[in-house]
């Protein structure tokens, strides 16, 4: 028996044939596992996923999941809700949870999701993504801000992964010491900030050229919320890309 992230005993099967996720990014993360038998409808990545579909990260549907018989469900403290986690173990299922704040506690933690809850050897993308970000944080800062929704407008605030990956890109996050993770800031307040970037991902709102840019007098750089937001995969292509969006 191992923990998962909030150090909660995990009774996983010794092997592993059939696997719940309710997380987009490690949906992508173990599809390739050929174990996946059930997923979020948010899961959009790899784009020929075929597995049933058990509606949304906030809204799973509990008893398809049950009919599904998983050896493991794959979560998240932050995307998925405890009460429905609670009523998962409670149905006897194994139900292991993670929590990933910055780069570093991605790798740790998907290396022992893929040990401890899949049963499955660690995938050679990991390893790419660790080499991807294996650099030396710029010494040149810039200062952000990193809205997530508008109408009230919402930003990343502490303690997120997203505020760490543009952290080891040399952009500082303007709101990583505010007491919410996910502050609601009147938009007087975020121009007022006179940031150096606005960086806009295009989810969980979908910003573009016409949608966001216009509010900011700062330097708007529209990037991929997959890559800013998701730990998996798009780890090895992040850096590179997110860069190059964010300009100099």
């Amino acid at each position: 028996m191992a923990c998962d992230d909030l150090g909660v005993e995990v009774r996983v099967p010794s092997a592993v044939g059939r696997i719940v996720s309710l997380v987009p990014s490690l949906t992508e993360s173990v599809a390739a596992t050929g174990k996946l038998v059930g997923a979020t409808d948010w899961c959009s990545h790899p784009a020929d996923l075929d597995v049933t579909r058990v509606r949304g990260t906030k809204n799973p549907d509990l008893d398809r999941i049950v009919a599904l018989e998983p050896d493991v469900v794959l979560a998240n403290a932050e995307e998925n809700r405890e009460a429905d986690l609670q009523a998962l173990r409670q149905a006897g299922l194994a139900v292991w949870v993670t929590r990933i704040e910055t780069v570093e506690a991605a790798f740790t933690s998907l290396a022992r999701m893929f040990e401890h809850a899949c049963r499955s050897p660690e995938p050679a993308w990991l390893g790419r993504a660790r080499q991807a970000w294996d650099f030396p944080e710029p010494e040149v800062r810039r200062t952000a801000i990193i809205p997530i929704w508008r109408r009230p407008w919402m930003v990343v605030g502490r303690d997120t992964f997203t505020g760490d990956v543009l952290r080891r890109l040399g952009v500082d996050n303007l709101y990583a010491d505010h007491a919410e993770r996910y502050p609601k800031i009147p938009l007087d307040e975020l121009v007022a900030q006179d940031a150096d970037l606005v960086v806009l991902p295009d989810e969980p709102y979908a910003f573009n050229e016409h949608d966001g840019p216009e509010c900011f007098a700062a330097r708007s750089a529209l990037v991929s919320g997959r890559l800013l937001t998701w730990y998996g995969p798009s780890m090895v292509e992040a850096p590179a890309a997110l860069m190059a969006g964010l300009g100099r």
